[in-house]
């Protein structure tokens, strides 16, 4: 009887668990450590709600519901925070995760790579370099014959601009 309860417990927090972050929400907020170019104060006078959830607090906008998953215009895609251009429609490519994918940035030099070890997981994050904000993350399952990475960033922390 105490195994099935235990049982009953564990599969009930790991549904708890796997429904928070399927929601598209992301576990980790503001990490103080994280050096970035501006405050968080600073920040909020300058980001949307949103930019500063995903940018700021390190958030996770919801897949399919965002605005640039299934964009297939041809431009540039740039840091809502600076304007800096970081990907390039060339490079996006229909991960079917429900988020912005590329194969790699414009610039590597833009972006930093940093371990993230938010949500029970260990992944590689991308964080603007010049800022320190979060992007989103970066996968080895990209298409082979491009390269193999998938850069899965947040709308949010980008605005496009069209050709």
């Amino acid at each position: 009887m105490k195994k099935s309860i235990l049982t009953l417990m564990i599969l009930c927090l790991i549904t708890a668990f796997g429904c928070q972050l399927s929601s598209g929400q992301q576990l980790k907020k503001y990490d103080p450590k994280r050096k970035m170019s501006k405050t968080p104060a600073e920040w909020k006078k300058i980001l949307t709600p949103n930019q500063y959830y995903i940018m700021v607090e390190s958030g996770t906008e919801t897949p399919f519901q965002n605005a640039y998953h299934d964009n297939h215009q041809k431009g540039v895609y740039v840091s809502a925070a600076t304007g800096e251009v970081l990907f390039s429609s060339d490079d996006k490519f229909d991960s079917g995760t429900g988020w912005p994918s590329f194969v790699k940035p414009i610039d590597p030099k833009k972006v930093e790579i940093v371990t993230d070890n938010s949500a029970g997981m260990t992944r590689d994050e991308v964080i603007e370099r010049s800022t320190g904000l979060h992007l989103g993350h970066v996968f080895d399952d990209g298409p082979a014959d491009r390269g193999g990475k998938r850069y899965c960033m947040n709308s949010g922390a980008l605005k496009f601009i069209k050709k």
